[in-house]
């Protein structure tokens, strides 16, 4: 692996210069993002200051730049997500990893769209074809209507376009609506390993057993295919380029089972409670498991959280504003587990009102503060609609720290 950049070409600038990425620097030329610093920290073993986590995993993971730009979805800002489109431009932009949510098809393949219920992703309304397909599904305890990967070959799917899923707030987005098919998990890892090589640089995945209790419930068990499509692909164990994430923890432990790589396990809203919890009655909520003695236990079968953000820097429900940061960087890190919370974006809608310019919701507000705010309390990265404005924040970031 190489963290060195590897420098520019015409064709790149033109790329950046029409995209409104131009003046990033290296680190959004296709490297890794790494300063010199950085660089040398990763290639003698020895961390340099404000570069490495506080803890070491024992996994790929500290093969990483550290704080890590996490591509959510891709570049979900401005082109629709999980789509090839969506990647490549996360990386262009400086993401060092890029997300993916896994579902499967009814012939067991799996495919990369952030739920099975694809309404809102895909065209698939607009096949009459398909309208009968339309149904009502209970989905870890919630009733949607729509179409579900799960009632159609994918074959079938290949028939289908995918669109922004976020109209209201990235009108913008909508110019690409019909442009890319539903990639399959296979396709992504073959995109990354090509662009691994054209960059210079390992192009890492992280990888979402998307509703793991459910799938398994309808004889499609994600994590037994997902650990043979890593194997295929030369992905799996600590070597590979492939982190791998759960809201569910028995998926984790699963997969923990499977295969060496690193895993991170997801938290929502602090009084929910992962759906296998639920089914089986098991009381605690993500607000037990952010504890010290939740995090210990956590660390028995994973290597990081991924928490929402509210759960380390929350805001007042009245006024939006930012209070007081909890205890869980510190809490997380004595556990050894490194931290990714989700999700970082540029519209003030998404936003802590610290950060709001105006009161449009879909107008840009100061994201880059917001996530220079989000490391300076320590967290291992996070995940970003818009890996360009957040490529600058780590920028600022080191440079606070004397890092160049």
């Amino acid at each position: 692996m190489t963290n060195r950049p590897t420098g520019e070409n015409s064709s790149r600038r033109s790329f950046l210069r029409a995209t409104g990425a131009v003046g990033l620097g290296v680190a959004a030329l296709g490297t890794a993002g790494v300063p010199q610093a950085a660089a040398d920290g990763l290639t003698d073993g020895q961390p340099a200051a404000g570069t490495r986590p506080p803890v070491r995993t024992g996994t790929g993971l500290d093969r990483l730049p550290h704080p890590l730009v996490i591509g959510h979805r891709g570049a979900s800002g401005y082109r629709p997500e999980h789509t090839l489109g969506s990647y490549e431009l996360a990386l262009e932009l400086g993401a060092d990893v890029i997300e993916q949510d896994l579902v499967p098809t009814k012939d067991g393949q799996l495919v990369v769209r952030h739920e099975n219920n694809i309404a809102e992703t895909t065209d698939v309304a607009d096949h009459p074809g398909f309208a009968a397909r339309r149904t009502t599904r209970t989905v870890d305890g919630v009733t949607l209507t729509g179409w579900f990967t799960e009632d159609f070959t994918l074959a079938e799917l290949r028939t289908l376009r995918a669109k922004e899923r976020l109209p209201q707030q990235r009108q913008r987005n909508t110019l690409y609506d019909g442009r890319w098919p539903i990639p399959t998990f296979r396709e992504v890892t073959e995109f990354a390993a090509r662009r691994s090589r054209t960059l210079g640089r390992e192009v890492w995945l992280y990888v979402e057993t998307k509703h793991p209790s459910y799938f398994r419930s309808i004889g499609l068990p994600l994590e037994e295919r997902l650990a043979d499509e890593l194997r295929r692909a030369g992905l799996a164990g600590r070597q590979g380029r492939a982190i791998l994430q759960s809201f569910e923890p028995s998926s984790l432990q699963r997969l923990a089972k499977l295969v060496g790589n690193p895993r991170v396990q997801l938290l929502g809203g602090a009084t929910t409670r992962p759906y296998d919890f639920v089914l089986a009655n098991d009381p605690r909520t993500v607000a037990d498991l952010v504890t010290p003695d939740g995090l210990r236990w956590l660390a028995g079968f994973s290597h990081g959280i991924g928490p929402t953000t509210e759960l380390i820097a929350p805001t007042d429900p009245a006024t939006g504003k930012l209070t007081t940061p909890t205890t869980l960087v510190a809490d997380a890190h004595r556990a050894g587990l490194v931290l990714h919370p989700y999700t970082v974006r540029n519209e003030n809608g998404f936003l802590p009102a610290d950060f709001r310019r105006g009161t449009d919701p879909a107008a840009y507000g100061d994201s880059i503060s917001w996530a220079k705010r989000l490391y300076e309390l320590g967290v291992d990265g996070f995940f970003t609609d818009n890996s360009d404005t957040t490529v600058l924040a780590r920028g600022d970031f080191w440079a606070s720290r004397g890092v160049s």
